[in-house]
């Protein structure tokens, strides 16, 4: 069902979707985009990361007038895909509908494994303010993506981060509890477990999809010189918010690419820097005779967590500040798969 508190008025709705449907290539490039109407960033994660083809298909199906393509990665462990892009609200809020319903198409959640947790194909959906634009208004749009999304594809919502219509949702990480799986078993079970939007059950192989409005975060991966999962999972309990560690800090412990893993989300790093993380999870893992020696950069990060010569930045594998830092990447996209003038269209691999 669609509760009556988060529905839009119908003439935000109808300003949000009368772009027409066959328009042309994108035109317009972002520097004019901001001088001209607000400017909204979408994060999508979709449960795949180990078909390249998929992947390009789903970021392809993006491809929107108004919408520039900023990054894209995938990891076969995880078997998960990160893809970055940005553009005006009605622009983006279709971008990312379409999106979901190429996931929807390509991707088996009965048939797909990973390390890490999800309950949808197009898992995560969220919406970040850039310029010209309030958080406020961001919600707006998930509430607006949720209920297309349930409208063309049949797969029911959950609301979370601003955008949560229940506050025992607001995180993400307590929507997922249980996975796909657990969740499609306790939907039918438990009248509290059933999503916001659509439902009661879950789409019998795209799950369900998680849509909400946040300010930016950073994504922020460390490997350890171990491929002792446990000692990962324990710094993991230690370092997260939950646990009474560092505030607006995620963090789970995963084995990936034969190392152990911290999968981190920074969800403040004005008032926690990745380099007081850094110093914390490296004392952690001292007292559980781990080291870390490399980290990564999931998605973008914004020019203003950036802390130059940094012990953190200084084991950032292959970072180059012209495609890994936001604002450097908004005056220079990327080409969209079957593009060849900008960018490169192979996404990036953990390494």
């Amino acid at each position: 069902m669609f509760f009556a508190n988060i529905a839009p008025e119908p003439s935000f709705f109808h300003s949000l979707f009368t772009r027409p449907a066959d328009a042309g290539p994108f035109q317009r490039t972002l520097s004019e985009i901001q001088m001209s109407e607000p400017l909204v960033e979408c994060v999508p994660n979709f449960s795949e990361g180990t078909d390249l083809r998929r992947v390009q298909s789903i970021v392809a199906a993006m491809r929107v007038p108004g919408v520039s393509l900023l990054d894209f990665s995938m990891d076969a462990d995880h078997n998960r895909s990160v893809v970055t892009i940005a553009g005006s609200p009605s622009a983006i809020v279709e971008a990312a509908v379409r999106g979901a319903g190429k996931a929807v198409e390509l991707i088996d959640l009965t048939r797909q494994q990973g390390v890490h947790p999800r309950i949808g194909a197009a898992d995560v959906i969220p919406f970040v303010p850039i310029s010209g634009i309030k958080l406020e208004q961001c919600v707006l749009l998930a509430r607006q993506t949720g209920l297309e999304i349930w409208r063309r594809y049949g797969v029911p919502v959950f609301f979370y981060e601003a955008a949560a219509a229940r506050p025992d949702r607001a995180n993400l990480e307590d929507i997922r509890r249980g996975q796909f799986e657990g969740l499609r078993d306790a939907v039918r079970n438990d009248s509290s477990s059933r999503p916001d939007l659509g439902g009661p059950g879950l789409h019998p192989t795209a799950g369900a999809c998680a849509v909400g409005a946040r300010k930016f975060l950073v994504e922020y991966n460390i490997y350890f010189d171990s491929s002792d999962v446990a000692a990962a999972r324990a710094i993991a309990r230690e370092v997260r918010t939950a646990s009474s560690g560092l505030k607006g800090v995620k963090a789970l412990g995963v084995l990936a690419h034969g190392r152990a893993q911290l999968n981190m989300s920074i969800t403040d790093f004005q008032v926690t820097p990745l380099s007081l993380v850094f110093r914390k999870v490296s004392a952690l893992a001292t007292r559980h005779k781990v080291a870390p020696v490399s980290g990564e950069i999931i998605g973008l990060l914004p020019e203003a967590a950036c802390e130059r010569d940094s012990d953190w930045m200084r084991q950032l594998s292959e970072f180059n500040p012209q495609t890994k830092i936001l604002e450097q990447r908004l005056a220079a996209p990327l080409a969209w798969p079957g593009e060849t003038s900008a960018g490169s269209q192979t996404p990036e691999s953990p390494r």
